[in-house]
Formats: structure tokens, sequence, C-alpha cells
């Protein structure tokens, strides 16, 4: 099957296909772990439905991200590889970058936000070792992202975007495939977090081929909602400003091509007010010993938005990373007090 391609004003966009990202999960196999799909005793309880969780925390960077980040890495030419790699991250992509580069012994250069959780930063230091040099730089990952663009420009070194890319959506959506090969059920509904797009652009591509009855719902941050603004004024759209405390889903705006491709897939997008991210991540900890980062909890904290839509329904959750930092227990238990 050829990609797909989408006539945007005067540029055209390729979209993914599913035989993109099958493509992807043959290119990765040994470079990523085949998380578990668990089925959640306590939260089907709960909300009355048959609730599954998508352990992307089981990853090797403890997330999701190293699935695109060496997809796209493994395509490079051996010139490019000489040239090295640089990326922007909020935490989680900076990781799978890092470890790309140590495997594959290739330089990299990673911008993170100065107010990226100490955890993620100290993390990306241990999975790159020498192969990677980490520059702290702005508060947000906008910040970051222009920082790592004047970088490339310099150095002439290949930018690993953490959403916006072709390669690094493909490599997300084998989540999808995982998932629907996992499960001997029809599923109802299907909760992805979103920050720039990424992996809901390609776990939707997957689940609107082989599973077109799930209903898919987007779960963004309450005061970094950039997909959300944008469905609702027809374009891709930058908020004026963001709350980055749900480090790992806060943006500006999300990618150009995950927009084109949630705003096709995507049934429906639902902000999640910060308080209750906070509330589920402390509740996953204290009810089901399972540690989440807040942008990980986000799907999760989303079933109590949609409690009468699932009930009695099969929904899977993915949750995406687990990289939460302990010193950060004091600012998310005020914030779980708070109204929103």
């Amino acid at each position: 099957m050829d990609s797909a391609q989408l006539k945007i004003e005067d540029s055209t966009l390729t979209l993914p296909t599913l035989e993109d990202v099958k493509q992807a999960a043959k290119r990765i196999t040994g470079h990523v772990v085949d998380t578990d799909l668990q089925y959640s005793p306590y939260l089907s309880d709960k909300f009355k439905a048959n609730i599954y969780l998508k352990r992307e925390d089981q990853q090797l960077v403890r997330s999701f991200k190293i699935r695109g980040a060496i997809n796209k890495i493994l395509q490079l030419s051996p010139e490019q590889l000489t040239q090295g790699v640089v990326c922007a991250s909020a935490g989680n992509h900076s990781q799978g970058v890092a470890l790309s580069c140590s495997r594959l012994k290739i330089p990299g250069k990673i911008f993170m936000p100065a107010n990226t959780p100490g955890q993620k930063v100290s993390q990306a230091k241990k999975h790159g070792g020498d192969w990677v040099d980490i520059e702290l730089y702005g508060e947000t990952f906008d910040d970051a992202y222009h920082a790592a663009m004047s970088y490339r420009k310099d150095t002439n070194a290949v930018f690993v975007h953490p959403f916006d890319d072709f390669d690094v959506i493909c490599g997300q959506g084998t989540v999808g495939l995982e998932i629907l090969k996992e499960s001997d059920f029809e599923i109802h509904h299907l909760l992805l977090p979103v920050g720039g797009g990424g992996l809901a652009a390609g776990v939707s591509t997957v689940f609107k081929d082989l599973s077109p009855v799930t209903k898919i719902t987007g779960l963004e941050p309450y005061h970094a909602a950039a997909m959300k603004r944008s469905l609702d004024v027809g374009f891709n759209a930058e908020l004026v400003s963001i709350d980055p405390f749900v480090d790992g889903a806060a943006t500006k705006k999300v990618g150009d091509l995950g927009f084109e491709i949630c705003s096709k897939n995507l049934d429906s997008v639902v902000p999640v007010p910060e308080s209750m991210i906070c509330k589920t991540l402390i509740e996953l900890y204290q009810e089901q010993a399972m540690v989440t980062e807040l942008a990980g909890a986000l799907s999760i904290a989303g079933l109590n938005l949609m409690k009468n839509d699932i009930k009695d329904k099969n929904v899977v959750c993915v949750l995406s990373g687990s990289n939460n930092d302990f010193l950060r227990a004091g600012e998310i238990l005020a914030r779980s007090e708070r109204d929103i």
C-alpha cells in the first residue's frame, strides 16, 4: 500500500499508512520491548467497565518514546550518522534518543527545558553515556525546540523531532499493533494521551484500519490543550501560553502531521484538569502500587470524565510512561487539592 497523500495549501503532507507502521515494527524489533496489555481489576470495578492498561512504562526508557526515536535513527544514512543527531524534549523523547545514540554509537545533542524533572535529566544522561551532550534551555519544550533548531543549522546534525515526523509517528504506531495483537476482545474505547500528537497519530492510524469500530479519545492537560483548540478552530493553532506542569504532554502547538492525522482519526479530544491527573497518579500508586508520571496518568485520569460512556464497555488506556521524579511529590500533592 502506498503512503496516502493529503494536499494542504501549497504543500503535500505524506500520511503514514498501516503498512508503514508494520514496516516500523519489523525495523525496531530487538530494540524495544513488547509491553503488556494488563487488565486492571481495581479500575474495572471503580468504573464498572473492563479497563485494560497498555504498560508502556515497561519500556527500557520507561516510556513509548524509544519506538519513534529508534525507528527514525535506524533509517539515517552513514553520512547523516557521522554528523550526529539533535533533539528537543521535555524528558522522555530525550531518553529514547539517548539510548539510540549509545546503542548505535552516534553523537547526539539534547536540549531540555530548564524545569525538566531531575529524574528525567539523569536518566537521559545514563542512557546516552559518553555519546550524548545535554543542555538545559528555557522553560518550555518550545524554548528547547528553538535552541535545537539553531544547533542543527550550525552543525548539520539531523533533527529527531519528538512528534512531528513521519518515521517517529510510525514508530509510535507500533503501540497500536501490539494492543490489537494482545487483545482477544473487541475494544470499544481507546484512550490516548496527547502532547504533541505523535502517539495519537500513529496508534489511531492502526486502529482506523484494523479496528474501525473503536472510539478513539485523546486526553490533554487542561492548561495545555493545543490539540483541542486546533480541532475547534479548524487549523493547527499555537496557544499563547501553557502551564508546563504536565511536562510530558505540555506544548503550545501540536505537530502539523499529527494534527492532520488526528483531525481525521480521533472521535474526540478531552482536556483533563491537572488536579485530576495528580489525584489519579496518587491513586495508582496507593491502590495499585503503580508508578506513573503525570503524562502517563493522563488517559487513566480521563476515565473520570467518561464514566457514563464507558460503562460495561471494553476500554484500553495507554499508560505512556513512568518517569516521575519523587522530588515533585509535594507539588503533585498540592496540585491534587486544587479545583482544576
